[in-house]
């Protein structure tokens, strides 16, 4: 009895855990819409639309979003390995150098989404002039959100809120609600600059609306600026839509499952996270995250096990990639067992192994002394080898025709001699006199030929045309 009553308590507990979280899952619900869909809609402000509010479908295709279990790693929080922050105030003039005045156009040609301008939990996908390394990896494209923040995943689902965002703040704002509000950027090849202007958040629409940016910077660098805060954040909540700041990421792998099709389920780990402190948000305030070098910065095995401007690195030799494992690329780490190559393994142990499978391939015949020095030689002496020997076969064919060609001209010699002996000794003789007749024939017919004037048909019996046909042969 007492058994029942604790499983009956224990599932209880789980389902309320399960509620919860699906809870938070779909709090952060966005549709993401093609970019090609804002040229049907630029310059022309449509009604507000509640669908988003309404709309709250599973996430699809086997897809979930998790974080890591405790034999694997634990999210990292401001550990200083990717990223370190600062923060400037209203009196720092940090604060203002940070901030891109959007009507200047200095900056580079500005543009304002329309679609974003006017809807409520929507994304569209843009694309980059330039490649923006964001923990280690290069982006070309980004998501920007209603909500105030931007999405950096390569998959794109409805749960954008939970991971692989640069968030200057994350809130539930709905530009839909006042024509004043918009979303704008702009790329002029070295920054990435968005801002959302005049934002409100449903329900309090009397504070006022939120003015705020996000740059990207070619080198990496990334700056949030906030002009307009109306209200202090600890107050917004975070009942409808999460409330962050900072920037997080997450690497996918494929897990096992007995659910067909395939057998395999996607999962998203978030492996760290940055959260900046919401205190220090406020009007014209601003925050500068600076990147950290990372393991995938290194291209060689002598930097990646060397290198102190990174720590925990290790060598997969069969990938050519510098990484600690915790990455994007984790799904491929795992597929080629990097972990366990890389054990106790140095830069000299991969050489030595090369050189031993480069010596596999080398021939089991006997080498010569001229053969021993390299190995590379030695293939492609072993090479030549063979050349020699069909080449050796047809030196022996051409010797073959020389000495044919050599006899049929002394037979033909020989025919020459025998008929001037015969026309010297018979001089009248009715084959000599034929020949002649013959020759006669066909030179003063080819002389005839030769006399009319190129490009001219030749007239035959009854007044048909034949057309010569002159064929071309090898120059």
């Amino acid at each position: 009895m007492w058994f029942g009553l604790v499983m009956l308590f224990l599932c209880l507990s789980q389902t309320e855990q399960a509620n919860v979280w699906d809870q938070q899952q779909t709090d952060g619900l966005y549709s993401v819409i093609p970019q090609q869909r804002e040229e049907l809609t630029a310059g022309n402000r449509v009604q507000r639309s509640f669908s988003g509010r309404t709309s709250r479908a599973v996430l699809g295709g086997g897809l979930t979003i998790n974080t890591l279990p405790n034999n694997m790693t634990h999210v990292v929080e401001d550990s200083g390995k990717y990223y370190m922050w600062r923060s400037f105030g209203p009196e720092d003039q940090r604060t203002q150098d940070l901030w891109f005045d959007m009507s200047d156009v200095q900056h580079g040609q500005v543009r304002v989404h329309s679609i974003l301008s006017n809807s409520y939990k929507q994304a569209v996908r843009v694309a980059l002039s330039f490649d923006f390394p964001f923990y280690g990896h290069y982006l070309r494209q980004i998501t920007i959100a209603t909500g105030g923040f931007i999405f950096t995943g390569d998959i794109t689902h409805r749960m954008l809120t939970t991971t692989q965002y640069i968030a200057p703040l994350m809130a539930n704002f709905d530009p839909s609600y006042s024509k004043d509000s918009t979303v704008q950027y702009l790329d002029n090849g070295k920054v990435f600059v968005v801002q959302w202007e005049q934002v409100r958040l449903p329900g309090k629409e009397s504070a006022g609306g939120f003015t705020f940016q996000a740059a990207l910077y070619k080198t990496g660098r990334i700056s949030f600026s906030y002009r307009d805060i109306p209200l202090s954040l600890d107050v917004i909540g975070s009942v409808e839509h999460p409330v962050k700041v900072g920037l997080s990421d997450a690497f996918m792998v494929m897990s096992p499952t007995s659910q067909p099709p395939g057998g395999a389920q996607q999962t998203i780990y978030e492996y760290h996270r940055v959260e900046i402190d919401m205190t220090k948000i406020t009007n014209s305030s601003a925050v500068e995250l600076t990147p950290l070098p990372t393991c995938l910065l290194h291209d060689s095995c002598e930097l990646c096990l060397s290198s102190n401007q990174t720590s925990g690195c290790s060598w997969c030799n069969v990938l050519q990639r510098c990484s600690d494992g915790m990455d994007r690329h984790r799904q491929e780490w795992l597929d080629y067992s990097c972990s366990e190559e890389s054990k106790d393994a140095t830069c000299d142990d991969y050489f030595r192994n090369e050189s031993f499978t480069a010596s596999s391939v080398a021939p089991e015949t006997p080498l010569t002394p001229e053969q021993r020095g390299c190995k590379r030689d030695q293939i492609f002496v072993t090479g030549s080898d063979v050349k020699t020997e069909s080449s050796t076969k047809s030196k022996g064919l051409s010797h073959t025709g020389i000495i044919a060609g050599i006899a049929a001209a002394l037979v033909l010699l020989l025919v020459l001699i025998l008929v001037a002996v015969c026309i010297h000794c018979y001089p009248t003789g009715s084959s000599l006199l034929y020949l002649i007749q013959q020759r006669r024939k066909s030179y003063w017919t080819s002389m005839k030929f030769q006399n009319q004037r190129p490009g001219y048909t030749e007239v035959e019996g009854e007044g048909h045309e034949k057309y010569s046909i002159v064929e071309a042969g090898p120059c």
